[in-house]
């Protein structure tokens, strides 16, 4: 990933969690995968990790923990109805940017 990308990416990582967390509960591990998965191969484990202490601490996510066969329990992260309205109010923000954008990037050619 470029020094670019990793920018942008910064600004946008916690709405494609809670997106992620949209579709159905995960563990730190899923989460990550699917994102590789999406074309993130350079994201790194802890990035998320630190990203799902912080949206837990405030409040967007309910966590339960789930046995492992391999160490300690997992802890699940299920988006809540706070994650939710924080979620709605992210795709508006990403749509009002993206029209910009795009409107600049009409005008730029």
């Amino acid at each position: 990933m470029g020094k670019q990308m990793t920018e942008m990416l910064k600004g946008t990582l916690e709405g494609m969690v809670l997106a992620i967390l949209a579709v159905q509960p995960a563990h730190g591990y899923e989460i990550t995968a699917q994102l590789r998965d999406q074309g993130f191969t350079d994201l790194v484990e802890g990035t998320v990790y630190a990203l799902l202490i912080r949206i837990e601490q405030r409040g967007y996510v309910d966590v339960t923990k789930e046995p492992s066969e391999k160490g300690p329990p997992r802890k699940v992260y299920t988006l809540n109805a706070q994650g939710r309205e924080y979620l709605e109010e992210f795709w508006n923000t990403w749509s009002f940017l993206a029209e910009r954008l795009e409107q600049l990037r009409q005008e730029g050619k």
